[in-house]
């Protein structure tokens, strides 16, 4: 690996030794080394794909802010990773960038760190969580990640921790501004902005002499909100992002519709459990962080009692953050990650469409994760990033990969939701408590139907049942045809709750349900969607539910696009408490659906023509 030194002046070279190996290499080539672009795609170089000749640079990049309290403006810590040219060529070229919060360590599986669920909806939680540490490491170097992919075909990586994080200055906030500001400094950097030190504390100028000054960035899940965070500032030089699975509102991570609910699989997990399993920053400033941060700002806000949307979660929402956004943007998510659910990327990409922005969306038929195929990317990047005119604003707009297919093989559609497709509403007929009807067609006189919650038997249990008092179900006829969702789903009901407060689930099923092992993960689950019936007016205030007393309630579930096979019945499942995501009460509140006041919206490619044809 070639090593670098810098001066008493703080320029960065090479030694003697390193510059004669380096020029002796040089030599051998008949001309200098230089991206290749073809068919509108950055190339893999050979003079590139030389890892043990890869420079590696380690420094600090300067703030704006100080959120940790010392006087002092916050440090970054970055690391590069660049072709071994860009010391002997003069080569300069464009970066793909990667921040986290990940990178040195994160706190361990501590008991009592997530909030106890086992409580009644719109209560104070009775048991106040545990706070833990995450125990500080040796320093070691941050992620090589991208770089394998990117540097071969001419790009130089970047990566850096977020604040408060491993070597980095400052304090997480978990969605908080500093969140945006940090990675903005290290692109003006990367764009000639004279905030580099090789030192965290005083040190010498470093500058990015080898940057074009154009930066692409990426990432999953937190490390892909991040992208994002960093495009809403409007800095010049991000030019395009690629966000994998980004949590794109810290509100609809750990709520929906006024309800407090947990991410998949995380149950008590909420924003000040993530600043907490992040906190890897400076020990000394700890005590003022967790102060300041965690238990004033978010403490304050985060309001685990009603679960309203407010003034603290609309600040952690990135979409109303937008405007100033320039760059470029591919949509990367899984229609089954229940983790960071498919409205993050949905609702950004619609906004970001809507702003006239380039943009593309790819889904998956998966879970949590999974990046655009390589291709994509590349054409995105080499567009953006090396201002090569390859016609990626042309493509089609939606990539979906279809059931059963490769993950990199996705199929193109003209937009996401399919142009295609269209509303068709349905009404249920009673009989729930074993299998009511879904029909276009609105019977009269169908009257109530009732369910009794509790939160013992999960969603899974519930849709298998043949019989039960704890959910109602509502099916279409045997599909004749397959059938081609594409869109969001939407529930209207008119319904009663035997106490002031419940949660209230929907799942869309597809059944039989299939009990196998090697079910694919979209065989049983369409899609999903919660909401507290307290905020049936209003998402920013809830009021109590008189007992007995009827409301209407109106929400989307997740979107989806899937093809449902013949064979097969579509199924409308509604409960109360989901034990995968929702707080745990005790058992025996009573809902009751009025169902002449309840209809049931899906979005049909083809609209109610295919889906008459499939069902009648």
């Amino acid at each position: 690996m070639m090593k670098i030194n810098i001066n008493k002046k703080g320029a960065i070279g090479l030694s003697l030794g390193l510059v004669l190996a380096a020029s002796s290499v040089f030599a051998q080539n008949s001309s200098p080394a230089k991206p290749v672009i073809k068919d509108g795609e950055a190339q893999i170089v050979p003079a590139f794909e030389t890892p043990d000749k890869w420079i590696r640079q380690e420094l600090w990049v300067e703030t704006t802010f100080d959120t940790d309290g010392d006087g002092k403006l916050d440090r970054m810590h970055v690391t590069v990773t660049r072709p071994y040219q860009t010391e002997t060529e003069g080569l300069k070229l464009p970066i793909i960038y990667e921040t986290s919060p990940y990178y040195t360590g994160t706190l361990g599986n501590q008991p009592g760190v997530f909030w106890d669920v086992k409580h009644e909806v719109g209560v104070k939680p009775p048991i106040a969580r545990t706070h833990h540490e995450v125990v500080t490491r040796t320093p070691k170097p941050l992620s090589t990640s991208q770089e394998r992919e990117w540097i071969r075909r001419g790009f130089i990586v970047v990566h850096s921790s977020s604040p408060g994080t491993g070597q980095s200055d400052g304090s997480p906030t978990v969605g908080g501004k500093n969140e945006s500001l940090a990675p903005k400094a290290v692109i003006e950097w990367l764009a000639g902005k004279d905030n580099g030190y090789t030192a965290r504390v005083g040190g010498e100028k470093v500058k990015a002499f080898w940057s074009t000054g154009k930066v692409g960035m990426t990432g999953t899940s937190y490390v892909g909100t991040l992208p994002l965070a960093a495009a809403t500032t409007g800095v010049e030089a991000l030019k395009a992002i690629i966000p994998v699975a980004p949590n794109t509102s810290y509100y609809h991570y750990y709520r929906s519709n006024g309800l407090i609910r947990n991410p998949g699989g995380y149950p008590g997990e909420d924003i000040d459990v993530l600043y907490d399993y992040i906190h890897s920053g400076d020990p000394s400033k700890r005590a003022y962080n967790n102060k300041t941060v965690r238990d004033t700002e978010l403490a304050n806000g985060m309001d685990r009692t009603t679960g309203d949307y407010n003034d603290f979660w609309a600040g952690r929402d990135y979409v109303n953050q937008m405007k100033p956004m320039k760059a470029a943007l591919l949509m990367s998510h899984g229609f089954n990650d229940w983790n960071v659910m498919p409205e993050h990327s949905y609702r950004v990409y619609k906004e970001a469409e809507k702003m006239g922005l380039p943009t593309q969306i790819y889904y998956h038929q998966g879970g949590h994760g999974g990046p655009p195929p390589v291709k994509m990317m590349n054409r995105w990047f080499t567009r953006f990033l090396f201002d090569v005119q390859n016609g990626v604003e042309k493509d089609p707009k939606a990539w979906i990969t279809r059931e059963g297919a490769p993950q990199g093989e996705p199929t193109p559609y003209a937009n996401f939701p399919n142009p295609a497709a269209s509303p068709v509403t349905l009404y249920l007929t009673k009989g729930g408590n074993e299998k009511g009807n879904l029909s276009t067609s609105k019977a009269s006189n169908q009257g109530t139907e009732k369910l009794i919650d509790d939160v013992q038997f999960s969603g899974k249990d519930l849709a298998m049942s043949p019989k039960s008092d704890n959910r109602l179900l509502y099916v279409s006829p045997v599909l004749k045809e397959a059938v081609h969702l594409s869109g969001l789903s939407k529930i209207s009901v008119k319904l009663s709750s035997s106490k002031p407060a419940a949660n209230f689930s929907v799942w869309l099923v597809s059944l039989p349900w299939n009990e196998e092992k090697t079910a694919k993960i979209y065989e049983n689950v369409i899609t999903r969607g919660w909401a507290d019936p307290q905020n049936h007016k209003s998402i920013r205030k809830g009021e109590p539910l008189v007992p007995g007393k009827f409301v209407d309630l109106t929400f989307e579930l997740q979107p989806d696009d899937q093809i449902i096979p013949a064979g097969k019945q579509i199924g409308l499942m509604i409960f109360s408490s989901d034990k995968e995501f929702t707080l745990w009460p005790k058992a025996g509140t009573e809902i009751t659906i009025d169902l002449n006041g309840t209809s049931f919206t899906i979005p049909v490619v083809g609209g109610k023509a295919a889906w008459d044809k499939a069902t009648k």
